[in-house]
């Protein structure tokens, strides 16, 4: 069986989202020794800021008069789409970058809206997906910021609500603090905010291996 994981943060050492994801996959390869892991990493190889452009042009031009790069955004929102239907599960690690979706994977997310084999349809209909996305500050309710989080509902929207799949969330929240001395109030919770995502990965992942 084959797990699609994509990360999206900007960074790869250090990255809160990418060690919630990395719990995620060692248990779904504890589960499933010799399984093959499929990635790709959108935050830093990012999907060209153009493409969903020009691959909605592409769509309503006849094939000898496309672009090059109409040509290319096509073949890759094609790609992208079907690294998804191939996967038996799935893994999207996406942080929380000022209060909304990481804007490569809104990217992702814009080009693969116009392959055929997605658009209009839940095309990842019943399939398991995890996501794991982390916050540096605190958006629950009672906090000065609740609200502020505009990429989980948004996320959950798109490939639950949207693209259909069974998604799970696995969120981490305060993985600034230790960071940023304005948060060092916090950082008793911020513990147990952590050691509690890493357990909700673990979980997750077990869940994924046992499909």
């Amino acid at each position: 069986m084959t797990l699609f994981r994509l990360d999206a943060s900007i960074r790869v050492e250090g990255s809160a989202s990418r060690e919630i994801a990395d719990i995620v996959e060692q248990e779904w390869l504890a589960a499933r020794p010799g399984d093959t892991v499929e990635r790709r990493h959108i935050g830093t190889e990012p999907i060209p800021a153009t493409y969903w452009g020009a691959a909605l042009a592409a769509g309503a031009t006849p094939e000898a008069e496309q672009t090059d790069e109409q040509k290319a955004a096509a073949a890759l929102a094609t790609e992208l789409v079907d690294e998804l239907l191939a996967a038996d599960a799935i893994l999207f690690a996406v942080p929380l970058y000022n209060y909304g979706p990481s804007q490569h994977f809104k990217a992702y997310i814009d080009l693969i809206s116009t392959a055929p084999k997605a658009y209009g349809q839940a095309f990842l209909a019943g399939k398991k997906v995890v996501l794991a996305t982390v916050r540096g500050g605190a958006y629950g309710a009672g906090t000065p910021r609740a609200g502020w989080d505009h990429s989980t509902p948004f996320l959950k929207r798109i490939i639950a609500d949207s693209w259909g799949a069974d998604l799970t969330v696995v969120e981490r929240e305060f993985t600034l603090v230790g960071q940023n001395p304005a948060l060092d109030d916090f950082k008793d919770l911020a513990a147990e905010m952590h050691s509690g995502a890493q357990q909700s990965a673990r979980e997750a992942g077990k869940a994924l291996g046992a499909l």
